[in-house]
């Protein structure tokens, strides 16, 4: 509800960049409909909502890159919700890619990026993936900016939900 107030100074918009993160432990078995509740709230309703305020003031060549992450391929013990959110967000840049043509809609889908605060102090999570990655090395955040700007420059992409991992999905 306070999207609209907090978005109503900005202008005109060629390049829109939505990332929002709603992190929480939640399985079939033990369900906490309140902390589900809030992960699809937080990724979904607010990335659709951030578009519907922004789009009267998006150019008709505006690219927008909206995150998911790698659990809606990749789901671990306890990512039940944040695994069904990540795999909307990569349903949810189809439908606006079509429906809001021709602004493009891309989401990027980080994995597990090896130089984040987030992992600083797992050295141990971070070998064993870096070991199962065919690269041999983690993504990283330089990486993940590379790859913004690749969707939002490159013109040939729209709906595309683009991995940033390193590989390690395929393993």
């Amino acid at each position: 509800e306070k999207i609209a107030g907090m978005l109503a100074d900005v202008g005109r918009i060629d390049r829109l960049l939505i990332v929002a993160i709603e992190r929480d432990s939640n399985t079939v078995r033990n369900y906490d409909l309140a902390k589900a509740r809030r992960a699809v709230t937080v990724k979904l309703v607010g990335y659709t909502e951030v578009v519907h305020v922004m789009l009267d003031r998006m150019n008709k060549d505006a690219s927008v890159v909206i995150f998911g992450g790698l659990a809606g391929e990749r789901p671990y013990p306890g990512s039940t919700t944040v695994t069904m959110v990540n795999g909307a967000v990569s349903s949810m840049i189809k439908t606006m890619a079509v429906e809001l043509a021709p602004i493009r809609f891309n989401a990027i889908h980080p994995g597990i990026i090896g130089d984040t605060p987030a992992w600083k102090d797992k050295p141990e999570v971070l070998e064993a993936v870096r070991a199962r990655t065919p690269g041999g090395r983690l993504a990283t955040t330089e990486d993940v900016v590379d790859a913004v700007k690749f969707l939002f420059n490159n013109k040939g992409v729209n709906g595309v939900n683009l991995v940033i991992d390193g590989g390690w999905i395929l393993q």
